[in-house]
């Protein structure tokens, strides 16, 4: 069950809001059209109902808001556009990501790949789909988590007519199922033909509240289609037979019959028929190339079952329906399961096509479709819809897996590996240039840091991992139904966390161990002389690339932004260190001389004498420009991310 109460966008400068106290409700076990014209507020009520825009009013999907769903993608999936991942992932490694931050198996991917017709094309890149194989892909990641709810923006347009056909027979198959289906479309033929029940819109302003039969009688007219190379000259003999019938008609009011012109040599008459447009041409000698008379599905179209070209098995061949053990009962669906593929009732089967807009119309005419099969094949109306398709049910939903998510995103991004491997060669390349003259200290020549360059090279790249790990999410909205809270989500937040520190630690042993194997075998082995204090350059080291990370990460999750969080970090070097090494210029009238073994002697605990060293080395980086600097601008970004969290959850 869906919900929307009184939802209302923010005003837009002068002109109304988008969405203005629009009310109605999307039942379980039936498919229910917003309905519109382009700008009506269609788009704008799904954006507000997932909470993807500020505004006013309340959504609730089975009586709670989203914000009170604990996993939404184990409770709706829904589809805004073109599939919100990254080019140049697979869509087998997109899909399992999404599978981990819903927290069901990996080979959930593999179930809804093949449910959708895609799982030939798994490994093809989402760069390289087509509009119809993306709007496939896009209603796979909408149904990774088993949702009850689906919301669907405009999801058949730009596509053919048999992949529109194979959308409406598998969202009717869904619905069949108990789920509640929410679509929008600005088309009067679809929407009746889909809907069990039509809202329609208007200046985003509820307009009428209908059941699809209603929605047809009210909106849809039959019409005469007539193709001829003298479409203009017999539009104009119907309208003077029609007025010259019809002498008491004001032309100014209306006219018995009506006109439209579809293309140069096509038009649809409204308010006659086959036979009566047919003696009007015949009468005056008006060749006619297709004379139809559209009171329904005319043409049908061969259903698309598969992009991948594979065919479809056979009923008997499909696996049986696992069986699902009652200790792991699955969210109850609110209506019968028990049904076929077909909609119910004649509401949309019988429903006359055309509009009566009298301004354009469409030019395609498809059939319902009865099944996802090429040819004719029985169907077990007592199968539910998803285990016919061979795609087992998932368990009660429980918790998200944002570190395997976190992992899955970062080991299918190419952008982030590039970083590394740019950072090792850069490094590379002036630690060799350091060791070649000879009078750089040994821990610049091993971290490839000369004394020109504020920053390492390493600290940029492991600062653009930091900033990469939440830029992307926001430039490309994998998590687009919790995109509202992804600031809020600590789990996702510490994942985040983890996953850049490591790379960013790994890329720091990588850069030390790379830069020291080629100076000793370009140079000679004693071309190194041995590092003094090694625990306090490996500590600064890895603090310094850990610290870059976490200040890329947080920097992108507070400003939505990869370029903003790579900014921050250098702001480090370039505007937090000067502050910082102008403070310490300062004399001090106090010293830390002595700090560890006071600590050591007040704790309750007696610690070991050798932590003291550890705690001295801390010290000694904790002063320094860098370190001071990374941790003040850490705190910093700190404060602005709990400001964030607390802004997100007042709106």
């Amino acid at each position: 069950m869906i919900q929307a109460i009184g939802l209302t966008g923010e005003p837009r400068g002068e002109l109304p809001p988008a969405v203005d106290d629009l009310t109605f409700e999307a039942r379980p076990g039936r498919v229910t059209v917003l309905h519109g014209a382009a700008a009506a507020g269609k788009t704008t009520a799904l954006r507000l109902m997932l909470q993807l825009e500020y505004g006013r009013g309340v959504a609730l999907f089975r009586g709670r808001p989203l914000h009170r769903v604990p996993n939404p993608a184990r409770e709706l999936g829904f589809v805004l556009g073109d599939v919100p991942g990254h080019p140049s992932r697979t869509a087998r490694g997109h899909l399992r990501m999404l599978s981990a931050a819903a927290g069901v198996p990996a080979d959930r991917a593999d179930d809804v790949l093949d449910l959708v017709g895609l799982s030939g094309l798994a490994d093809q890149r989402l760069g390289e789909l087509s509009r119809g194989m993306d709007r496939r892909l896009a209603l796979a990641a909408a149904l990774i988590g088993d949702p009850h709810t689906l919301l669907l923006d405009e999801p058949a347009e730009g596509v053919s007519p048999r992949e529109r056909a194979w959308l409406h027979g598998l969202l009717r198959g869904y619905a069949a199922q108990g789920g509640a289906v929410l679509l929008t479309s600005r088309s009067a033929k679809e929407a009746a033909r889909i809907a069990d029940r039509v809202v329609t819109i208007e200046d985003g302003r509820l307009v009428a509240d209908q059941e699809a039969a209603e929605f047809a009688r009210t909106r849809l007219r039959p019409r005469v289609v007539v193709r001829s190379p003298q479409a203009d000259r017999l539009a104009s003999l119907l309208v003077d037979e029609s007025q010259r019938a019809h002498p008491a008609t004001d032309p100014a009011v209306g006219r018995a019959i009506e006109v439209v012109r579809e293309s140069g040599s096509r038009i649809a008459v409204y308010g006659s028929s086959c036979a009566a447009v047919g003696e009007a041409a015949f009468r005056h000698g008006i060749l006619v190339h297709q004379l139809a008379d559209e009171v329904g599905d005319t043409a049908p179209v061969t259903t698309l079952h598969r992009a991948d070209g594979r065919r479809p098995r056979p009923v008997d061949e499909l696996p049986p329906a696992p069986d699902i053990s009652p200790t792991t009962p699955e969210p109850p669906r609110d209506a019968p399961a028990e049904t076929s593929l077909a909609p119910p009732g004649a509401a949309s089967s019988a429903t006359p096509t055309g509009t009566g807009t009298g301004t354009h119309s469409e030019t395609h005419t498809l059939p319902l479709v009865e099944s996802p099969a090429a040819a004719p094949r029985p169907v077990r109306t007592s199968t539910p819809f998803v285990e016919r398709l061979a795609i087992p049910r998932l368990p009660a939903p429980g918790p998200a897996w944002p570190l395997r998510y976190e992992l899955r995103r970062t080991a299918t991004d190419r952008t982030g590996l590039a970083a590394v491997v740019v950072s090792l060669l850069v490094s590379l390349v002036l630690a060799l240039l350091l060791a070649r003259h000879g009078d750089a200290p040994m821990s610049r020549v091993l971290t490839g840091w000369p004394r020109q360059l504020p920053f390492p090279p390493a600290a940029l790249g492991a600062g653009l991992l930091g900033a990469l790990a939440f830029g992307q999410e926001f430039r490309y909205p994998a998590l687009a139904p919790e995109i509202g809270t992804v600031p809020r989500r600590l789990g996702l937040l510490v994942a985040k966390l983890l996953v850049s520190g490591g790379c960013a630690l790994t890329l720091g042993l990588g850069v030390l161990a790379a830069d020291e194997v080629s100076a000793r075998f370009v140079f000679g082995p004693d071309s190194l002389n041995s590092v003094a204090e090694w625990p306090v350059l490996a500590a600064g080291w890895i603090g310094l690339l850990v610290g870059c990370a976490w200040a890329g990460v947080l920097a992108a999750c507070v400003f939505r932004s990869t370029s903003m969080g790579l900014a921050a970090v250098l702001a480090v070097p370039v505007l937090v260190v000067p502050l910082v090494q102008r403070v310490a210029a300062e004399p001090a009238a106090r010293s830390l001389v002595g700090l560890p073994g006071r600590m050591r002697v007040s704790a309750p605990v007696q610690w070991p004498s050798g932590i003291d060293h550890g705690v001295s080395v801390l010290l000694r980086l904790a002063t320094q420009p860098v370190g001071s600097a990374m941790a003040l601008s850490l705190t910093a970004l700190v404060c602005a991310y709990a400001f964030t969290m607390r802004r997100s959850r007042t709106h």
